[in-house]
């Protein structure tokens, strides 16, 4: 069986003397069915040649922005985008480095920035440069980025000293990539919705109540689960961005009791809902049918009702077997806040995060999040991507369907 049929996939060499095992590692990928572009540091044809990696590929070799004597541009945009995976393999501690400081100057490491894929990152060197608190720093900010590390094995090393800085196996690495991509359906035949931007709640035909959620993170989940083989029926608020993947199904709604009643009509056919839209708590009790003139009219006395919980409706309505989940964006008492949210609304678990934090909450591509589930068990993540908490709250969610 070919593991990895009609997958796409860049493979990084850079230069160390573990780069002879990049060859074993190619012709894995090949035999697994994969499609391999080989894309090299010019000191990593110090350890091995184009012609070799070529000849296994079937493609040529990768090395320079431009190909010599022709001009021809090698795009780096476009290989992020045609690709599946990135493996890098083996990685030095510049390239790390590089990696994780945004410093492209090749073009191993201007495509690492383009990808838009899965990347996995092998480390080899010696124990001591593995060991330094800087290739540490590195490594730990490249798994906060959402790389995928492949930790070295111990070992006799080139300079024979004994300890940990060996390459993984090739075997090793293509089982991790193999094991990742049978996990990317791992949804497949759930149904799944989920909420996501702001509700607007209106004044007069002209104005509303609102708040700044930008729907990034709601869309970020539901591609996420349609990635992974749900089918998806997504709830939206008025927001800028759009749905990509075909089995998301978008309900489009401006109130918070449009979304409530879209919200209740989808979720008995569902397997899993998750609650991340900013729904306002509270609507005008009487919005003027016509805009109120600042000129004409006496200042204007805005009286408001709750809206209807969402979550807490669907809680109610729960049966066994479906998975529930929230969101808390919380600006004090974090913690407390989130767990009372957690039981009142009979969750299966939340996603705390708090507008404390910069570089997390509304209008951001990237967030910071603790999961909290209804055993009391919370885990902790750092500041990443917004695609990339998406993938975390997924896993989570995944482990409970199990």
């Amino acid at each position: 069986m070919k593991t990895l049929e009609g997958k796409h996939i860049i493979l990084g060499i850079c230069g160390g003397i573990a780069a002879y095992k990049s060859a074993y590692l190619l012709r894995l990928f090949i035999k697994a069915g994969a499609e391999v572009q080989v894309v090299i540091t010019p000191s990593g044809k110090e350890f091995i040649t184009p012609v070799t990696l070529s000849a296994l590929s079937g493609k040529p070799v990768i090395s320079e922005f431009f190909t010599a004597n022709t001009g021809s541009w090698n795009s780096h945009v476009d290989l992020g985008l045609w690709a599946d995976a990135m493996v890098i393999a083996p990685a030095t501690a510049s390239t790390i480095g590089k990696m994780a400081n945004g410093i492209a100057d090749n073009m191993l490491v201007t495509t690492y920035l383009s990808a838009k894929a899965p990347v996995f990152v092998a480390p080899a060197m010696d124990l001591d440069m593995f060991a330094h608190p800087s290739t540490q720093r590195n490594l730990q900010m490249l798994r906060e980025y959402g790389n995928h590390i492949i930790e070295p094995a111990s070992g006799e090393l080139a300079s024979h000293l004994v300890g940990k800085g060996r390459m993984e196996e090739p075997e090793n690495i293509l089982k991790v990539v193999e094991d990742f991509f049978a996990k990317s359906q791992d949804l497949a035949g759930r149904r799944v919705m989920v909420t996501a931007g702001p509700t607007y709640e209106k004044i007069d035909p002209v104005r509303f109540i609102g708040n700044y959620s930008s729907g990034k993170m709601g869309y970020a989940i539901a591609e996420e689960c349609a990635r992974r083989g749900a089918e998806v029926t997504l709830v939206s608020g008025p927001v800028a961005v759009k749905a990509k993947h075909p089995a998301i199904k978008v309900i489009d709604v401006e109130s918070a009791q449009e979304m409530c009643d879209a919200a209740v009509g989808a979720f008995p056919s569902c397997d899993a809902a998750i609650m991340c839209a900013a729904v306002a708590d509270y609507a005008v009790e009487n919005p003027a049918t016509r805009k109120i003139k600042r000129e004409h009219d006496e200042l204007p006395v805005i009286r408001l009702k709750k809206n209807p919980d969402i979550a807490a409706t669907l809680g109610a309505m729960k049966r066994e077997g479906q998975l529930l989940v929230g969101f808390a964006l919380e600006t004090d008492n974090e913690m407390n806040n989130a767990v009372e949210k957690l039981q009142r609304k009979r969750l299966d678990f939340i996603v705390l995060n708090s507008l404390n934090v910069p570089g997390a909450g509304f209008k951001t591509d990237t967030n910071k999040v603790t999961i909290i589930d209804n055993h009391g068990q919370s885990r902790e993540y750092g500041l990443k991507d917004k695609t990339l908490v998406a993938r975390d709250i997924i896993d989570v969610l995944r482990e409970m369907m199990l």
